[in-house]
């Protein structure tokens, strides 16, 4: 992710309280259900736990499916904890976890900066962790494919990758006679992911040559209301802006809405691939999008707990983020 993780990075003081729960008291208090539907595991099968950030959000969501179906799929319980959009229950859920020695646990973390806490009290107990749709670490200064120590491995999307696609993207939908005006929509305070996919995404537009200007940035804050209104201020402060950056498919959708009402023909990019945002597209709603796979996600991060990366290969795992248009819609799949 969250997502495109679907929650913010909070940054904040949190005193970490260890519970007391076993692993059947989460599953009954904190999951959605240890595995998918099948015939019951055999006895003694290995267990593994996937902390998310809550289960609410269709992009989390759809990687704890991914993350069940890949564990049953190799005999395994998979375990889904629901953080529930609050730190303190995912902090006091992981320690749970840790303190019953699962195989191991992947984690996607709320908070990318406490979550150092949580992968230094795993490994001092010898509990392997993976960390899922999120870095761990400072974002300020650690780069995506830098993978905190400790780490069995980082699964997720590169997404300064993914805001250089859609920057390419943007290049080759903006008018070719003169400089284009383009408007970012954020997601909102506190996520690496705002940083990084700007960066990308001007990184993308200067690769391509041009040099357009960047005339306003509002957050939207990953929902469809909040990209709406975002979009609508910023029109109405310059009707002459000819492209929306939407740094998630939710808030792109809300843009688009806002971009109807006021008459503006101003093109609409998206990150994510949600199936809604993909039946936008392919109904000519939106412009364009970066395909993420939130199953493929989840399935990789139980692969890289039950194969870990060899010492000396690397411990950034990821998969291929198209960008796509009405043309080349096919290529992506609405997993969330």
């Amino acid at each position: 992710m969250r997502p495109i993780r679907p929650l913010p990075l909070l940054a904040a003081t949190l005193v970490v309280a260890v519970g007391s729960l076993s692993l059947v008291a989460l599953a009954r208090h904190g999951s959605d259900g240890a595995a998918a539907a099948g015939a019951p595991l055999p006895p003694g099968a290995p267990r593994y736990a996937l902390s998310t950030v809550g289960l609410s959000f269709p992009f989390a969501a759809a990687i704890a499916k991914g993350f069940r179906q890949a564990a049953r799929e190799a005999g395994a319980e998979g375990l889904v904890v629901d953080g529930k959009a609050n730190i303190q229950k995912q902090a006091n859920d992981i320690d749970d976890l840790i303190a019953q020695h699962p195989r191991g646990v992947a984690i996607m973390p709320l908070d990318s900066i406490v979550a150092q806490g949580w992968v230094k009290r795993a490994q001092a107990a010898g509990v392997p962790v993976v960390a899922v749709a999120a870095l761990v670490g400072d974002p300020r200064t650690r780069a995506v494919q830098d993978v905190y120590p400790g780490l069995a491995a980082l699964v997720s999307q590169d997404e300064v990758a993914a805001g250089r696609a859609a920057g390419t993207l943007a290049a080759q939908l903006l008018p070719a006679d003169r400089p284009a005006r383009i408007a970012i929509v954020e997601g909102a305070a506190g996520f690496p992911e705002v940083e990084q996919r700007t960066r990308g995404f001007i990184a993308g537009l200067a690769a391509s040559g041009r040099r357009d200007t960047i005339v306003a940035a509002q957050p939207g804050n990953w929902t469809p209301d909040g990209g709406e209104a975002a979009c609508q201020n910023m029109l109405a402060a310059d009707p002459r802006i000819d492209l929306f950056f939407n740094q998630a498919d939710d808030m792109v959708i809300g843009c688009a809405r806002a971009v109807r009402a006021a008459g503006s023909h101003a093109r609409l990019i998206g990150v994510g691939g949600s199936r809604l945002a993909m039946a936008s597209l392919k109904a000519g709603a939106i412009d364009g999008t970066v395909c993420f796979q939130p199953e493929a996600l989840g399935a990789l991060a139980f692969r890289a707990l039950a194969h870990p990366p060899a010492p000396g290969t690397p411990r950034f795992l990821t998969y291929p983020i198209p960008a796509v248009t009405r043309a080349s819609a096919q290529r992506c799949t609405g997993q969330w």
